[in-house]
């Protein structure tokens, strides 16, 4: 099994920047695809950003393409999402996911991923 912790959320105002991190235990996830996701209010939850295991593959939502950089640091067993010139329509959860699979596949689609963390709110301010 794996567990996944965010961290890194907050309230900043709209130009601002947040660096959100996911913390994997139990195992490794260093080989696995791993992905970040958001829900913001009455709305369905979405993907937002999706790394794979060795880092060399990222795709990203086109809300979020330019402003958005994902990363991981295998060797912490973390993944990370920095967030720059945040705007109100950023605000959500955040929540990190893993795939229970490993291997070069790097989906969007929430349904592909096994481990989920609870989430971090993000709230960006006019």
């Amino acid at each position: 099994q794996v567990q996944l912790v965010e961290s890194g959320g907050g309230l900043v105002q709209a130009g601002g920047s947040l660096r959100l991190a996911c913390a994997a235990s139990g195992r490794t996830v260093s080989s696995v695809t791993m992905g970040w996701f958001r829900q913001a209010p009455g709305k369905e939850r979405e993907f937002v950003a999706a790394v794979s295991w060795s880092g060399g593959i990222t795709y990203y939502a086109d809300s979020v393409k330019g402003r958005f950089t994902i990363s991981r640091d295998n060797a912490k067993n973390t993944m990370y999402l920095q967030m720059n010139s945040l705007k109100p329509e950023d605000t959500a959860v955040y929540y990190c996911a893993a795939r229970s699979r490993a291997g070069i596949y790097v989906p969007r689609g929430e349904s592909e991923y096994g481990y989920w963390g609870r989430g971090t709110q993000v709230t960006v301010s006019s």
